[in-house]
């Protein structure tokens, strides 16, 4: 019974991801160039607009700073704010489990990010980075722009859908049952619930109304395969760990009494660019095992994989913004633990 509610768990937050995944990424695709045009004027801006690319939950904003920088149109320090401001996938899942705390989390990372990026700017200028970038440029992800609704052919769609309009529609006609009839967000106030159906709402009406290349390429493609499969298997095993750790194992109290050596290791384990170790911390922080302030250092230092395209350009660029994330989180770690949050 116990696995049967840690499943329905993982199911309920993977199901909430995906729709906040499915409306950014609706909203990423229609509002196409507009992080460009915005980019012209001083460092601030850039530091500015960075961060919010960044503090967008998932890996699209972290992406297009990174492609961003390699064209030159944003500084290095611009970089690190939204690396720092960033937590990739995670970010769905806090706001899945603490969306009030979440929402702290991301002011606080975009404060910090900001912060950040203009003192890395200030002392440090990685000439060897951008002459590598003026060389060789990485690509940009060019496509022609998506008109997302077309009111002449939705009857068309909705008459004659393709398998994959098909079954994302029941996939989300099935979390909305499972949401009505309580399955899913049973014991969740009145108002997650409310808000958890007219978000799936209008997940239904993207699915059913977007062409073809959007719902095959940016949902199914990106969304469905990459995505989803790996936040549900992460989160479930995560919970699942968790659950034996908590009931089996006396580890509360070992990480009560080694608070200092956990935050280490939390910032540390930010080191992988890769969505999924951070969740460990973000469900030790939701039963209220670790501080906010070991958290926050976790989320300073990882980033998902949104650095994973500059790993590929240049490892060296890749292990000095990582440095930096690291230096700013065990900062800002420590003096949240000192101040007792």
């Amino acid at each position: 019974m116990e696995i049967y509610s840690i499943l329905l768990s993982a199911i309920q937050i993977t199901g909430f991801i995906f729709v906040m995944m499915l409306v950014i990424e609706y909203v990423n695709v229609q509002t196409k160039g507009i992080w460009e045009k915005g980019l012209k004027g001083n460092r601030w801006r850039q530091y500015l607009i960075s961060a919010v690319l960044g503090a967008i939950p998932g890996c699209l904003g972290a992406f297009t700073v990174v492609a961003l920088f390699s064209h030159r149109l944003v500084s290095f320090g611009a970089l690190v704010a939204a690396m720092i401001a960033t937590s990739g996938d995670e970010a769905f899942v806090m706001f899945a489990m603490f969306p009030q705390k979440a929402a702290l989390i991301t002011l606080l990372l975009f404060v910090i990010g900001i912060l950040a990026g203009y003192v890395t700017d200030k002392f440090y200028d990685p000439k060897w980075v951008t002459e590598k970038f003026a060389e060789k440029k990485l690509p940009l992800h060019e496509e022609p722009h998506c008109t997302c609704f077309q009111k002449d052919k939705l009857l068309n769609y909705l008459l004659r859908p393709s398998v994959y309009r098909f079954v994302v529609a029941i996939l989300v006609l099935l979390l909305m049952v499972a949401v009505i009839t309580g399955v899913l967000g049973g014991g969740e106030k009145v108002w997650l619930r409310v808000t958890l159906l007219l978000s799936l709402a209008f997940s239904f009406f993207i699915v059913v109304s977007v062409p073809e290349h959007f719902l095959k390429e940016h949902i199914w493609n990106h969304i469905i395969k990459v995505h989803i499969p790996r936040i549900f298997l992460w989160t479930f095993g995560t919970l699942l760990v968790i659950h034996f750790l908590m009931n089996y194992i006396d580890i509360q109290s070992w990480l009560s009494d080694n608070l200092l050596i956990v935050l280490l290791v939390a910032v540390l384990v930010g080191i992988i660019p890769e969505s999924g170790p951070h969740l460990i911390f973000v469900t030790l922080f939701a039963q209220g095992t670790i501080p906010l302030s070991i958290l926050l250092a976790s989320s300073i230092s990882q980033d998902g994989h949104g650095m994973l395209p500059l790993l590929a350009e240049s490892k060296r660029s890749f292990l000095v913004v990582k440095l930096i994330n690291i230096g700013v989180a065990l900062f800002f770690g420590l003096a949240g633990y000192l101040a007792g949050f």
